[in-house]
């Protein structure tokens, strides 16, 4: 079955490797055969990889967009999926379900639910930060 995507205007993706950009007006693409493909909102740096859930990201990300080097960055999907599950339990169904669709070699669906590791991580942190400044305004009482 055939991926259609619109391709806006500036916008970029990356198809099995390439870095493509739309320079002309909106565009509708469609995709007839198996390929690696993410949109440039889609993509990490590794720059941007400063939290444990986003190092699980980036390296499934690079799992998917090098076949060719894939076996190394699913062992450090697997060990950095590990870590953060060791220091995270309540994300254990999120992980599972990530190294659920690696498994299958549905890269693509993992990221999906890497996405989903992330915004775990940040309502994590957000909560930690939260009863930290409860206790920093008691100990300034």
């Amino acid at each position: 079955m055939p991926l259609k995507l619109d391709f806006k205007s500036g916008e970029k993706m990356v198809i099995n490797g390439a870095v493509i950009e739309n320079i002309g007006a909106n565009a509708k693409i469609v995709v007839h055969n198996l390929a690696t493909i993410l949109r440039e909102k889609e993509v990490l740096t590794e720059k941007e990889c400063g939290t444990p859930a986003s190092r699980v990201y980036f390296a499934l990300q690079c799992a998917y967009m090098f076949p060719e080097k894939k076996e190394p960055y699913i062992k450090t999907f697997e060990k950095c999926l590990d870590d953060y599950v060791a220091a995270c339990p309540s994300a254990i169904d999120i992980a599972e379900k990530i190294r659920g669709h690696v498994a299958d070699e549905e890269f693509y669906k993992g990221l999906k639910a890497s996405q989903k590791l992330i915004a775990h991580e940040v309502n994590v942190l957000n909560t930690f930060n939260a009863g930290m400044e409860r206790l920093l305004e008691s100990a300034e009482e």
